[in-house]
């Protein structure tokens, strides 16, 4: 059998290949392969005789890296089909190599690994950082954000020309200030060695690019990290810290309960207000609030904030085949339809009634909703609106004749099954009762801040104020709005 012998070309001249290699290089009888003739030691072989075939042409045929990998690939086994080849690749074969990577998976031909000189060593010499600190490689052509350590040395290679330097910049710059230091490392370990450091917004325009490039991003300071997750789970676990603050020190779940639903009402209130800013601040204070449960539960030895976060990951791809699996659905009716029979699943016998799971605490109105909502999903519905407006007709009828009684406590069983009613009605009309009337309390209360406004103008005191002066500034702050 054939065989592919790969050969990795370090990062610099001739004088990083061991004598072995060099020998096996400038004696082939056959053509070498190599993935660019774009590197100094290639260069120096050919003045020496020696004939290379390159695949820089892929390169520029194929849009995605994927397909110029696989591309080279598939070529190298047709020619190993019929003679051994020789491929050679900047640096080690077993660093940053996706094509070396793919040829090992395969099992038509057999591939061996000469060697190579990795050009780490000399980039770590170069920047002189010691990786033990925490260090992360990264290929310039295929990562995603979310793999980014930014408290760990980063060095981005595969950083073949400026669009991969400005696509790494965007990148960066989701995370890092523009002017953030940086240092461009060309031809590390070789003669032609050089070093810039730079601003980050500088990186595509600063110097040449080639494939001898490296790009070093330095570990980031704790101010600079404000908007990951981690530097919040550091704050909040110094906070609870014997040598954090009294105030969260104290807390417990108990205690905590009250602040959720005020910052839960007071992000209702940023949504209602179409507020960005107000939104961005209120749902970090009820981020907050889970980050204070979760890190309670850590101090108690009960649960984390990691637990949190893999209850709810597994819920939303269990509850969600037809995205994550091989599920199929077409329409918003069969993804409730989906999530109900996966939530009964997950839940087992643990509920007994179809109305369990309806929360106790919530406020009465958004109660009665989700009591009709979950009764509904059965089956016990009303037919039509029709039914219901007849129902609300009865229902206002009964608390008249329980008010003609003056009946205080059918008054109330009376007027509680009026907005039942009302609640059903929302449902049926795709409207939230809770969201509904707080718009409207809010609307009150606009309007109500606008009549103390104008009367206060006037140098009337509201105590004094007729309803007919009342009236008229409601009409008029009714208009503005």
């Amino acid at each position: 059998m054939n065989k592919i012998e790969i050969i990795g070309l370090g990062a610099g001249d001739l004088e990083q290949l061991s004598f072995g290699i060099y020998k096996k290089l400038s004696h082939a009888k056959e053509a070498v392969y190599t993935r660019t003739l774009d590197h100094p030691a290639v260069k120096a072989l050919q003045e020496e005789g020696v004939r290379f075939l390159s695949f820089d042409s892929i390169y520029e045929a194929e849009s995605q890296f994927d397909n110029v990998y696989s591309s080279i690939v598939s070529l190298l086994l047709q020619k190993a089909a019929e003679q051994n080849v020789i491929y050679t690749v900047p640096g080690h074969p077993m660093l940053a190599e996706k094509t070396v990577q793919l040829l090992l998976q395969q099992q038509e031909v057999e591939v061996e690994i000469v060697g190579g000189h990795s050009y780490l060593d000399d980039l770590f010499t170069a920047l002189q950082i010691d990786p033990i600190e925490g260090f992360q490689f990264i290929d310039g052509t295929s990562f995603e954000r979310d793999q980014l350590n930014y408290r760990n040395h980063l060095i981005f290679c595969q950083v073949y020309d400026r669009f991969i330097a400005s696509d790494v910049k965007l990148t960066l710059l989701e995370d890092l200030p523009a002017d953030y230091p940086i240092t461009i490392v060309e031809a590390a370990g070789s003669k032609d060695e050089a070093k810039k450091t730079i601003s980050l917004e500088e990186l595509d325009h600063a110097m040449d690019i080639s494939n001898l490039t490296s790009i070093y991003i330095p570990p980031a300071p704790d101010n600079v990290l404000h908007h990951s997750f981690e530097q919040l789970r550091k704050v909040i676990r110094i906070l609870r810290s014997p040598e954090g603050c009294p105030w969260d020190k104290e807390q417990t779940h108990e205690t905590l309960r009250e602040y959720a639903i005020e910052e839960v009402y007071e992000l209702l209130d940023a949504i209602d207000q179409a507020d960005d800013e107000g939104i961005v601040e209120e749902l970090g204070d009820v981020l907050l609030q889970v980050m204070l449960h979760s890190q309670i539960g850590e101090d108690d030895g009960y649960f984390t904030v990691d637990d949190v976060i893999r209850s709810i990951t597994n819920k939303m791809i269990h509850r969600h085949p037809h995205v994550f699996k091989d599920a199929t659905v077409d329409t918003v009716d069969e993804v409730y339809k989906n999530w109900d029979e996966l939530k009964q699943e997950e839940k087992g016998n643990v509920r007994k009634s179809i109305l369990d799971g309806v929360a106790k605490q919530l406020p009465s109105l958004a109660k009665a909703y989700q009591l009709q909502k979950k009764a509904a999903k059965i089956g016990f519905d009303w037919e039509n609106s029709v039914d219901i407006w007849a129902k609300l007709d009865e229902e206002l009828n009964e608390f008249k004749e329980a008010v003609q009684k003056n009946e205080n406590v059918e008054m109330e069983k009376e007027f509680g099954d009026i907005l039942f009613v009302l609640a059903n009605l929302s449902r049926y009309y795709k409207i939230n009762p809770e969201v509904a009337l707080n718009r409207t309390n809010a609307k009150f209360q606009s309007r109500f801040s606008y009549i103390e406004q104008q009367l206060e103008k006037r140098q009337i005191d509201i105590q004094h104020a007729t309803l007919e002066e009342m009236d008229a500034l409601w009409d008029k702050a009714k208009e503005g709005e």
